[in-house]
């Protein structure tokens, strides 16, 4: 029993996190060029009250 275990955790076990790993990166959805201009605008925005609340 211990060698199958052990048969799994080292021959299938990182097929296995290497196929999840690749399905996730294939399904991440991409950010559409509004979105993209959205973020960066409120990434300024945060960026700059962080330095206004620096300089009191």
């Amino acid at each position: 029993m211990g060698d199958y275990l052990w048969f799994f955790t080292v021959g299938i076990a990182p097929f296995l996190v290497a196929a999840v790993m690749i399905y996730a990166l294939l399904r991440r959805r991409r950010l559409s060029p509004e979105e993209k201009i959205a973020r960066d605008e409120k990434t300024r925005e945060l960026y700059q009250d962080r330095d206004k609340g620096r300089s009191l």
